[in-house]
């Protein structure tokens, strides 16, 4: 008999904005992991009524409400897969959503985002009491949104004390479209690297977030950055966390975890 370990796991990758082309950016990155052949990777883009690009409060909500309309309408879509990674990162309304979505159904589907699974890496991956995590992004609305949400996530008085482990979220001032859009390559490269010195300043920074699902594939520029902020030996060690891959392997576990921990 097939083993929980050994049996499929269907991930669906939910792009909750309307872009086609971040979508193919995420399939990209994902591609290149080396995943073993029962994970099933499906991707699905949101509906056309849903923001291009999320940069905002009301992007959220609206790309919330039209995601969950267009998959309550579609549930044999959630059905076929045993988890959802919902990849915009940020406090999105989708995993809360999605979770209630399917258990008001009868049905079971592993729910979390790219925000959340790059948390959990991070902690994970910190290999000292002294060692900081941090967040590169996009837009201003982000610097709070995301380090306020570190804080719900983590149990934290949301204006309590700062978490000695978090180094905080620097911006690049580009919005989530921006990357797969008309600016100039030179000019991401150059905002992704002064947001990346930013952070960096703030202390032993060992792990750098990319906090955007539209940045997938820009690790060597944070990597050549935390070269020349630390020197090539320490710089070199900096680990920079796509939470996209980190998000496939996540659900992965959460899955095997479910099956092995269910009656």
């Amino acid at each position: 008999m097939t083993t929980a370990q050994q049996e499929p796991i269907r991930i669906l990758i939910l792009n909750p904005n309307s872009s086609k082309s971040m979508t193919d950016g995420m399939a990209k990155s994902i591609s290149s992991l080396n995943l073993p052949d029962n994970i099933k990777i499906t991707y699905y883009t949101a509906p056309t009524s849903c923001p291009a690009s999320i940069n905002n409060g009301t992007d959220l909500d609206t790309s919330a409400t039209h995601v969950l309309q267009d998959l309550s309408s579609n549930l044999q879509l959630l059905k076929d897969h045993d988890a959802v990674l919902v990849c915009c990162y940020s406090v999105h309304q989708l995993v809360p959503g999605l979770s209630e979505l399917a258990s008001s159904n009868g049905f079971p589907l592993s729910v979390t985002g790219i925000f959340e699974a790059s948390v959990l890496t991070c902690l994970s991956l910190l290999t000292g009491p002294t060692k900081k995590w941090g967040i590169v992004t996009t837009g201003k609305y982000w610097e709070e949104h995301l380090t306020v949400g570190v804080k719900k996530f983590l149990g934290q008085e949301e204006k309590g004390g700062n978490n000695a482990k978090f180094a905080g979220v620097q911006t690049t001032g580009l919005d989530a479209g921006d990357f797969h859009g008309d600016i100039s390559k030179e000019v991401i490269d150059a905002k992704l690297a002064e947001a990346t010195k930013k952070l960096l300043q703030a202390g032993d920074v060992e792990c750098v977030v990319m906090g955007c699902a539209g940045m997938a594939g820009l690790e060597q520029i944070i990597r050549r950055t935390a070269i020349e902020q630390y020197g090539e030996e320490r710089g070199k060690k900096v680990m920079v966390v796509d939470g996209v891959r980190a998000g496939v392997g996540l659900v992965d576990e959460m899955v095997k975890n479910r099956r092995m921990f269910t009656q």
